[in-house]
């Protein structure tokens, strides 16, 4: 009977080895140089090489091999790319978002042995086991550049008309040898109000939207008229080298943050006080004004008004702005009683309200001004 029982029983089974899955290659490596920075980017492996899910995170190897622009790509000629970075499985949320890696890879001045340019190439690998990883991915090649230093002294200020900005030009690159830009992208994000009671708010502002370029310069200065009063805007510029039939944009500058205000117009002018003046020679009579000169530090000029009706400003004398505080109306018909009003105009075009009026004019020959 225990032979029968015994009999009946099977062996436990030996325990099968289970193998690693080996992710399948990665076929969308991209690469692109900014700055001194080349950002490579593809999408996470999600299934294996023979097309099953994936059932963890990989850990990500980005190989890379530099040579000069110069030295042949051929198998024979070429040595074997390096191990750049190994990305393990618990940190590749780090790198990437909704399946998408990104890793940027950033240059030093060792790796042009020219001086000048090189050729790069790059490759990646996953694994679940480092004994099971998978085929190399597609080759990424690319030109690489000493970039210019990048701009550091960006500064913003507010204007009637706009934002003005302004920049020092870079003079070298990487290796500080002389550089010559071509042109300047200017890139603007829009800031989010800081959080009310919020205690590092101001020092720590969010972007709204990512930076975008909105124009180009080919000085070192940049107007932006399309902006809103209220908002909150922070600006950086890249310099543009041109390579051959490439351009190369520098690492972003320091950026400036600045905040649109209701344009202010200029204060009345103030003081004006006419003088008339009787007939010398062939001078005709005439009425002379002036007035204090005005306290803001961009004032273009300044209008005359001259009106026969009281609290009506009347037609503007001045063809031109005046660039001092004084006029003559030559054109005064003598037995007329005008009111003179003056207004200053700052750069931007903002004219101030008018002065308090004063009344003026050329007596009659034959009487008293009607």
């Amino acid at each position: 009977m225990l032979a029968i029982i015994l009999g009946g029983c099977a062996a436990p089974a030996e325990p099968t080895e289970r193998k690693a899955p080996i992710p399948e290659a990665v076929s969308d490596l991209t690469a692109a140089q900014t700055g001194d920075e080349v950002l490579l980017a593809f999408t996470l492996p999600k299934v294996t090489a023979e097309r099953r899910p994936l059932k963890q995170a990989p850990t990500i190897e980005i190989y890379r091999l530099i040579r000069p622009a110069s030295a042949s790509a051929t198998a024979a000629s070429s040595p074997a790319p390096e191990l750049l970075v190994t990305i393990p499985a618990g940190m590749i949320d780090q790198y990437s978002s909704q399946g998408q890696f990104r890793y940027v890879d950033s240059l030093k001045a060792t790796d042009f042995s020219s001086g000048e340019e090189a050729s790069a190439q790059y490759t990646v690998r996953s694994f679940i086991s480092p004994k099971k990883k998978s085929p190399d991915s597609n080759s990424a090649v690319l030109q690489i550049y000493p970039a210019p230093e990048p701009v550091s002294d960006l500064k913003g200020e507010m204007t009637h008309s706009g934002i003005v900005l302004t920049w020092s030009p870079p003079q070298k690159n990487v290796f500080g040898r002389p550089v010559t830009i071509a042109k300047y992208h200017i890139y603007r994000a829009e800031l989010l109000p800081p959080e009310s009671g919020g205690r590092d708010a101001a020092a720590n502002p969010k972007i709204k939207s990512p930076p975008s370029q909105i124009g180009q310069s080919n000085s070192a200065t940049y107007r932006d008229l399309q902006t809103e009063t209220g908002k909150i805007y922070v600006y950086s510029v890249r310099s543009v080298v041109p390579h051959g039939n490439d351009a190369l944009e520098s690492s972003d500058s320091n950026w400036a943050t600045v905040t649109p205000k209701p344009a202010i117009p200029p204060g009345a002018p103030q003081g004006l006080v006419t003088v008339i003046v009787p007939a010398l020679g062939d001078s005709p009579a005439h009425v002379e004004l002036s007035w204090a000169i005005n306290p803001e530090t961009d004032i273009a000029g300044y209008n005359v008004y001259r009106s026969e009706q009281e609290g009506i400003p009347g037609l503007r004398l001045n063809q031109e702005l005046l660039l001092t505080p004084a006029f003559r109306d030559m054109n005064a018909v003598s037995g007329r009683r005008y009111s003179y009003t003056v207004t200053a105009v700052d750069r931007s075009g903002n004219e101030s309200p008018a002065s308090v009026a004063v009344e003026g004019g050329v007596p009659d020959e034959h009487g008293p001004s009607q």
